[in-house]
């Protein structure tokens, strides 16, 4: 592995340009080149090295010689896929409107998720995104649920614990409630037993509002037939769609 690494260092790719080129987070690439073997890479990845480096097998990497033109050889194979990969990007998601370091995140974001879904056994990560996908949807209405994402970042070492992008002093709030309640779970100082009324009162929470929900549905359905009796129609369509929607709230507003 580390005459892979002297390569890549004399033909000056960097880490970032390297994890782009083999589609994987620089995380992931860190773990790759820990390992004691070009072997021990997913195959994929090891081919695509290959063919970056123009070679056919690990064993011709004893045969590479860094010169002017091979230096020029390895960056137009490099740049090419970018450009491929640019573009298959620009197929599937919309990237007008996103600055640089936007469409770097976004990029990043995408391959995370598709190496660890790939490596995924035990659906362990599909379940875990399928969470993080409703994570995300919540959080214009929950703003603690930014904190949070600072307060992991903070804990894992990603960012430094003196930034406070959000409002500072919630933040700061919150992040000292988080890390006593992490404290306490990682100490083993909150059996179940000892805390299963909080988790009955979590639930009750719950309920009361998938009742709230269910009951504005009821209100909404409610008022939606007595609007298109009123009105003399029997369904909502593109003509009638904004007189019914009036109508509903004339209803709505009958009982305040």
């Amino acid at each position: 592995m580390k005459m892979l690494k002297d390569i890549f260092s004399e033909l000056g790719i960097s880490k970032v340009r390297l994890a782009k080129y083999l589609g994987v987070s620089r995380q992931m690439l860190y773990n790759y080149l820990a390992e004691e073997r070009l072997e021990n890479w997913p195959k994929e990845k090891v081919m695509k090295v290959l063919c970056l480096l123009g070679i056919n097998e690990i064993k011709d990497l004893e045969k590479i010689k860094i010169d002017g033109e091979y230096i020029i050889e390895v960056e137009n194979r490099l740049n090419e896929n970018v450009k491929e990969e640019n573009g298959k990007l620009s197929d599937t998601s919309e990237l007008k409107g996103l600055n640089k370091k936007e469409q770097e995140l976004l990029g990043d974001l995408i391959n995370l998720l598709k190496e660890k879904l790939v490596e995924d056994k035990t659906k362990d990560v599909y379940h875990s995104y399928r969470y993080l996908y409703n994570f995300l949807q919540s959080m214009e209405t929950a703003k603690e649920l930014k904190y949070m994402l600072a307060y992991v970042a903070k804990s894992m070492g990603f960012i430094d614990h003196k930034e406070y992008v959000f409002n500072e002093e919630k933040q700061f709030i919150f992040e000292s409630i988080m890390f006593s309640a992490m404290t306490l779970y990682n100490n083993g100082g909150a059996s179940k037993n000892k805390i299963a009324e909080t988790h009955k009162r979590f639930v009750q929470e719950i309920e009361h509002k998938k009742e709230e929900v269910l009951s504005r549905t009821q209100e909404l359905n409610t008022a939606k037939v007595q609007a298109l009796k009123e009105l003399g129609y029997t369904e909502i369509n593109n003509e009638n769609a904004k007189e019914v929607l009036d109508k509903i709230a004339e209803i709505q507003s009958r009982k305040v």
